[in-house]
C-alpha cells in the first residue's frame, strides 16, 4: 500500500513496486473448470466446485415420459457488471484525542462495515462510526466488503493522518465486484394442450476467483426459476466454480435475471414447438390471485418454505397485453413482414422474492416545534429514501410531509441495522418507521389528552394540529404539547416528555413481488442493429407508498436490463486477460437507446408487513434480458433464428442470421 500527499504522487510511486509473477494455466470457461481434470485455481480444494446442491419436488423423469411435447436448450447469460455514476471510495480520519475512528465510505451496509472494521481493528463499535453519505448509485457492487474499506482507515491510525482513496473507472471495472455469468441446460414438458408438467436443467455459475456469498446467489437463481408458472414437477442441479475472474457478487436482481432469461427463453421455445402464442401459453400456466397463498416446494434462502404471499400473474400478463394493445401489434408485425421489415414482440414474468431479512430498525423522535427525525440503517443511494420514507413517519405521526428529515447510513444515528439492497429497505425499514412513528403518536395522544382534560382514545393529530374528536375547536399544536410536557419549576409536567420511540422490524420471509415485461423490437437484417420501439411493465409491489419513486425504480432498472440484453459483456480472453476494462470498449444504455417505458400498476398488498408494501429495487432489471431475447427471435422467425444467449449486438444477431441459413433453418 502507499501512502502520499496527492493521487498523481502516488501513482508514481506505486510504479517503484516490483512484483514477480508466476504464470499458472488459466482457467477461465466455468463449465471445463468442472471437469476433474481442470487446472485448480485453489490448490487445496480439490476441485473448481465451490458450490453444488440439487433440489426440486415431484417426479420429473416421470411427467417427462407421460408428456406430449418436451423441448432442450443450453443457454448462455454473459458476465456484466453494475455501473455507478460514482465509483467505490472510502476517506478515514483517527481522532487520538479519544481514540475514535470515523470513516466516510460509499458502501451499502454501514453497520456491517462498522462490525468488520471493530473487529478487526480491535476497537469498541461504539468507537467506529461508518456515514454513507450521499452515494451515488450502489446495484449490489458497494454492498461488499472490500481490502480498502479495512486498509483505508487503518492508514489513517497508523499515519495519525486523514486518508482518503477513491477508485477510478478502470479500477472499478477490473477489481469491483462482477456478475451474472451463467450457462444452463434447461428442459421443459408439457401437454399437447400447452400445460406444463415438468421443468429440469442444469446450471453452471462463474462465481469468479473467490466465492464471497456462499450459495446466496446459486440458490437465488434455483428458488425463481419457476417465477409465475404453475409447474408440478422440478428437478435443478447448480454448480458454482471458481474461474480466474474478479470476483461474482449480487447486482440488481442478483441471480434472477439469468434464471428468468432461461425460463422465458425455454417457455418461448416450447410454444414454437406447440405453435401457440407465446402469450396464450403462459397465460394457460400463470397463477392466479385464487391460488394465492402459493407453496413451492423448495425452502427460500432465508430457510422458509418458499410460499408466495399474494398476487395475481396471470393478471399482470393481462394488463400488460391490454396496454400493449398486444392484437394490433401482431397484426402490425404481418403487415410489415410482408415488406420485409422485422419486428417482433417478447414477453417475460417474473417473480421476486423481496425483502429479506431478518430485520432492520428506526428511530422516530420529536423536537420541541413538532418536527421530526427519523433515523435508520437503511442508507439511500438514489432510491428516494428522504421522500418514502418521510412519507410513512408523516402518514403516521399525523404532521406534515416538511416536517420530518430521515438520516440514514450513520452508524452514530441508530445502533444497529443491515443494509441497502435485496429490494429490501421500503419493506423493512418502512415498517420500522411507521411502527415507532405510531409508538410517538401514542405518547403524543396522550400528552394532548392531558393538556385538552380529554380521553386519549378521543384525540386525532392531523397536520400538526392535536384536537378533540367531534369538537374542532378543542385543539392545539403539537409544539404547544409538547412544551407543556417538560419538567418546570411549578412540578414535573403532566406526562414524561419522551416523544421518542425505536422499533426493529423482524421481517419473518420475504414478500413477492411480479411483473410482466413486454418489450417491441425492429431487427435490421442487414446490419443486425435491434432498436427497442417499446417496453411496458405491468407489475405489483403490494400497495404504493410513491408511485412516481415506484416508477423511477422500474426505468432505471429496465436501462440497466436493457444494457444487459443488448450492450454490456465483460470479455476475457484465453489467458484470464479482461478485454473490455473501459467505456471506450464495454457499453452502456443511454437516454438514446431507450424508448419510454410504460408502467401499469396493480396492488395485492401482503400480509406479512403493516404497510402491505413489496420491494421495487430490482425488479425493472430482471426480466428486459429475456423479453428483448424473445422479441428478436420473434422478429426473425422467417430466418429461423434461435437465439441462445445474451447480450445481442450487431455482431452477435448477424451470427445467428448467418448460422439459421447455414442450417438450412430459414422458412
Amino acid at each position: 500500500m502507499v501512502l502520499a500527499p496527492s493521487r498523481a504522487l502516488a501513482e508514481d510511486a506505486c510504479e517503484l513496486v516490483e512484483v514477480d509473477y508466476e504464470p499458472l494455466p488459466p482457467v477461465t470457461d466455468m463449465v471445463a473448470a468442472a471437469e476433474a481434470s481442470a487446472p485448480l485455481i485453489h490448490a487445496g480444494w480439490g476441485s473448481n466446485v465451490a458450490v453444488e446442491f440439487a433440489t426440486g419436488f415431484g417426479d420429473v423423469a416421470a411427467a417427462m415420459r407421460a408428456a406430449d411435447v418436451s423441448v432442450r436448450e443450453r443457454l448462455h447469460i454473459q458476465r456484466y457488471v453494475g455501473m455507478p455514476l460514482e465509483t467505490r471510495g472510502v476517506v478515514a480520519r483517527w481522532d487520538a484525542r479519544d481514540d475514535s475512528l470515523t470513516t466516510w465510505n460509499a458502501t451499502q451496509v454501514v453497520h456491517f462495515v462498522q462490525q468488520g472494521l471493530a473487529a478487526a481493528l480491535e476497537l469498541p463499535p461504539h468507537k467506529v462510526r461508518v456515514i454513507a453519505p450521499d452515494v451515488g448509485g450502489g446495484f449490489g457492487t458497494k454492498a461488499n466488503g472490500y481490502p480498502e474499506d479495512l486498509l483505508i482507515p487503518a492508514a489513517a491510525i497508523a499515519s495519525r493522518r486523514p486518508v482518503k482513496w477513491t477508485e477510478d473507472r478502470r479500477e472499478h471495472m477490473m477489481a469491483s465486484a462482477h456478475a451474472r455469468h451463467q450457462v444452463h441446460d434447461i428442459e421443459i414438458a408439457a401437454r399437447r394442450d400447452g400445460t406444463m408438467l415438468a421443468v429440469r436443467d442444469r446450471i453452471w455459475m462463474d462465481l469468479g476467483a473467490y466465492n464471497g456469498w456462499g450459495i446466496v446467489l446459486p440458490y437465488n437463481t434455483v428458488a425463481h426459476l419457476l417465477g409465475p408458472h404453475r409447474v408440478p414437477n422440478l428437478h435443478v442441479e447448480c454448480r458454482g466454480v471458481v474461474t480466474n475472474k474478479t470476483p461474482n457478487a449480487p447486482y440488481r436482481g442478483a441471480g434472477r435475471p439469468e434464471t428468468v432469461f432461461a425460463m422465458d427463453r425455454i417457455v418461448d421455445c416450447l410454444a414454437r414447438e406447440l405453435r401457440m402464442d407465446p402469450a396464450e401459453l403462459r397465460r394457460r400456466n400463470y397463477l392466479t390471485a385464487a391460488d394465492m397463498p402459493y407453496e413451492l416446494d423448495i425452502p427460500y434462502r432465508d430457510g422458509n418454505r418458499l410460499v408466495y404471499d399474494s398476487g395475481d400473474f396471470r393478471a399482470n400478463l393481462d394488463a400488460a397485453l391490454a396496454a400493449a394493445d398486444y392484437g394490433a401489434l401482431r397484426r402490425e408485425q404481418a403487415e410489415l413482414r410482408g415488406r420485409a421489415r422485422h419486428r417482433g414482440i417478447g414477453i417475460s414474468g417474473y417473480v421476486e422474492g423481496t425483502a429479506i431479512g431478518p430485520y432492520e430498525g428506526a428511530v422516530v423522535r420529536l423536537d420541541a416545534s413538532g418536527r421530526a427525525v427519523v433515523a435508520t440503517g437503511a442508507a439511500s443511494q438514489g432510491q428516494g429514501h428522504e421522500t418514502s420514507f418521510a412519507q410513512v413517519a408523516a402518514d403516521a405521526l399525523g404532521i406534515p410531509l416538511e416536517w420530518v428529515t430521515v438520516v440514514g447510513g450513520d452508524t452514530a444515528a441508530i445502533p444497529f441495522g443491515v443494509g441497502t439492497f435485496a429490494s429490501r429497505s421500503a419493506v423493512n425499514a418502512g415498517s420500522s418507521i411507521h411502527m415507532a412513528a405510531l409508538k410517538v403518536q401514542e405518547k403524543l395522544r396522550a400528552a394532548a389528552a392531558a393538556l385538552l382534560e380529554a380521553a386519549a382514545d378521543d384525540i386525532e393529530i392531523s397536520d400538526g394540529i392535536a384536537c378533540v374528536r367531534g369538537a374542532p375547536d378543542s385543539a392545539v399544536p403539537l409544539a404547544r404539547v409538547i412544551q407543556a410536557s417538560l419538567p418546570t419549576f411549578a412540578g414535573p409536567g403532566a406526562v414524561s416528555p419522551d416523544f421518542e420511540a425505536t422499533v426493529y422490524h423482524h421481517q419473518p420471509t420475504v414478500t413477492y413481488t411480479s411483473a410482466v415485461h413486454i418489450a417491441h423490437v425492429e431487427v435490421d437484417a442487414g446490419t443486425g442493429a435491434v432498436r427497442l420501439l417499446r417496453y411496458l411493465v405491468a407489475h405489483d409491489c403490494g400497495k404504493l407508498i410513491n408511485p412516481v419513486i415506484v416508477e423511477g425504480q422500474i426505468h432505471g432498472g429496465v436501462a440497466q436490463g436493457v444494457g444487459g440484453a443488448l450492450l454490456e459483456e465483460m470479455v476475457y480472453d484465453e489467458q484470464g486477460q479482461l478485454l473490455t476494462g473501459t467505456l471506450m470498449d464495454y457499453l452502456v444504455p443511454t437516454a438514446m437507446e431507450l424508448p419510454a417505458i410504460e408502467t401499469v400498476h396493480l396492488e395485492y398488498p401482503s400480509p406479512r408487513n403493516p404497510l402491505g408494501i413489496k420491494g421495487i429495487g430490482e425488479g425493472g432489471a430482471i426480466s428486459p434480458p429475456a423479453a428483448i431475447a424473445n422479441a428478436v427471435e420473434d422478429a426473425l422467425q422467417p430466418f429461423g433464428v434461435r437465439v441462445t444467449r445474451a447480450p445481442l449486438g450487431p455482431s452477435v444477431v448477424l451470427g445467428l442470421i448467418a448460422a439459421a441459413g447455414l442450417s438450412g433453418e430459414r422458412r
